[in-house]
């Protein structure tokens, strides 16, 4: 049996002065699966991410990846994560961006530059190997980062937002790159979004997330769209995201299947 990419159970954070960011979370995310954290602005999807991360720590509850807790999870690089930033070094090339975590693991060179070859081909940037971030676009640097996200192999990635500031056709671009990396590399992800179309094209499960205390209200089941031509024109599509909508304004049945 696989083992299951994410285990959140009854995970609660409060942080300083009292604010109540999470309440009573549950989550599974198996491995393979994409999974969107959707909910109003200050609903605690960020924070929940991180607490996955382990780069900020639960009040109550426990999380586990990959059957580790979160913290052996980070020291090992079970997983990558990318934010809205991509967050690369000005003075390194594309490249040598990528090949950052490798070199901290001491990574062998030749062993590392076959990984930064494949993970470029990957990404659609092998001729920008050897350009540094500020000659790229947005969504060019948003790939580098996915691609350095990725470079231990890891079986989980995190994405917080990642398209957030991209215009909307390299936006739509970029989630047709991301399935196909998510699909091609195998990793389960998780991906925070405020848009509802973004989740419902992207994810195998929507959870969408009350206002705070961030409190998971609904899962809604994404299944395939219909066949020929964007999927994102199809009437399954449009039917998908009014069911999110609903689910956002408490109007859906929880554990609803889009179909």
């Amino acid at each position: 049996m696989t083992e299951r990419a994410v285990l959140v159970e009854d995970v609660g954070k409060v942080f300083g002065g009292g604010v109540h960011a999470l309440q009573n979370v549950s989550l599974t995310v198996e491995a393979g699966e994409f999974v969107s954290l959707i909910g109003p602005s200050g609903c605690g999807k960020s924070t929940l991410l991180r607490i996955v991360a382990d780069l900020d720590q639960p009040s109550s509850g426990a999380v586990s990846v990959f059957g580790r807790t979160a913290r052996q999870a980070r020291i090992e690089q079970r997983y990558g994560i990318a934010f809205q930033q991509a967050g690369l070094l000005d003075w390194r090339t594309v490249q040598s961006n990528v090949a950052l975590p490798l070199e901290l693991h001491k990574v062998p060179k030749r062993e590392r530059a076959d990984r930064v070859r494949e993970l470029l081909d990957l990404v659609g940037l092998s001729e920008f190997a050897e350009h540094f971030p500020a000659q790229l676009s947005g969504g060019m640097q948003q790939r580098v980062a996915i691609a350095r996200a990725l470079a231990r192999t890891p079986g989980l990635l995190l994405m917080d937002e990642p398209f957030g500031a991209l215009d909307e056709m390299t936006r739509e671009k970029m989630q047709n790159d991301l399935l196909r990396i998510a699909e091609e590399s195998g990793a389960a992800v998780v991906f925070v979004t405020h848009s509802i179309p973004e989740a419902v094209y992207l994810s195998d499960r929507v959870v969408v997330m009350s206002s705070r205390p961030g409190r998971i209200v609904d899962t809604l089941e994404i299944d395939a769209f219909g066949t020929g031509g964007d999927p994102r024109e199809s009437s399954e599509f449009f039917a998908a995201i009014t069911a999110v909508r609903d689910a956002l304004h408490g109007r859906a049945i929880r554990g609803a299947d889009i179909r």
